[in-house]
């Protein structure tokens, strides 16, 4: 059975330029391992494919159980400097939590 990630975790976002960074961290610290399983740079790169167009870096952060990921050009030219409606990074970073696992 699928479930969405917000169901397991929730996330914190923000934006530096043209680059994302999302943090998905789980609300029971037991799930990290299959959200590092799941959560791949690929997923995230396939999920977010219609925003994203540069390249997905993860980072696992183990003593935290969380996961961090740095997307580049994200933004559509930048927060201060793209005509499209709310790209800020928060906003993306829901777009991230209805991922199917």
């Amino acid at each position: 059975m699928k479930r969405k990630l917000y169901e397991l975790a929730h996330s914190r976002a923000g934006d530096k330029g043209n680059t994302l960074i999302v943090s998905v961290i789980p609300y029971d610290e037991r799930d990290y391992g299959m959200l590092c399983e799941k959560v791949t740079a690929d997923a995230v790169r396939e999920h977010l494919r219609e925003i994203v167009s540069g390249e997905v870096i993860r980072y696992e952060l183990p003593n935290i159980s969380a996961l961090q990921f740095v997307c580049s050009q994200a933004l559509l030219g930048g927060v201060t400097t793209s005509l499209g409606m709310d790209t800020h990074g928060k906003s993306l970073s829901y777009a991230l939590l209805e991922m199917e696992m």
